[in-house]
């Protein structure tokens, strides 16, 4: 799905939601599991159109929780995202690595700066903490939504709440 098209003046960075949700509308199990994503990775059928997406982003925002369950469960050894600068929200204090900036600003204001900069897309990667306020705030420009064929029945969902109507256009 699109956002209809803003102002042709100016050529700014687009925004994408690439992210993965049950056919019930959950991005993780109640206590912020994704494990049942594996099961889905290499079915016959599926297409991969991360590999063409990835080429043309060189940002990406997530929160603490999907950072930490990057490094600790999903790639422990290889920081998978090592051409692109990740911005991470958090309100801990750590250190910034070598193409991993942590940060404490809130996600509306961080995109708001990463767009003024020059560079390709940008790439918000998750949680839904981090996800809503972009959504609220209409600064997404595309959601690329891969519906997996599996029902949580409870979790966290991917959208929540909204305080507005977003017309989109699917392509």
């Amino acid at each position: 799905m699109h956002m209809p098209a803003a102002m042709p003046n100016k050529v700014e960075r687009e925004v994408t939601l690439f992210i993965a949700m049950s056919l019930d509308g959950y991005i993780a199990s109640e206590d912020g599991c994704i494990d049942w994503l594996q099961v889905f990775e290499n079915q016959e059928g599926t297409t991969n159109s991360y590999d063409m997406f990835i080429k043309n982003t060189d940002s990406i925002i997530m929160g603490y929780t999907t950072y930490h369950q990057l490094i600790t469960e999903i790639t422990p050894n290889q920081w998978p995202y090592a051409k692109q600068d990740t911005y991470v929200i958090t309100h801990r204090t750590l250190k910034d690595k070598s193409n991993i900036c942590f940060v404490s600003q809130d996600p509306v204001s961080l995109l708001h700066d990463l767009k003024q900069k020059e560079g390709k897309g940008i790439w918000v990667c998750g949680g839904a903490q981090i996800i809503t306020p972009l959504i609220e705030q209409q600064m997404i420009d595309v959601y690329h939504i891969s519906v997996i064929p599996v029902l949580l029945g409870n979790g966290i969902r991917l959208f929540q709440k909204q305080k507005s109507f977003q017309p989109l256009e699917l392509i």
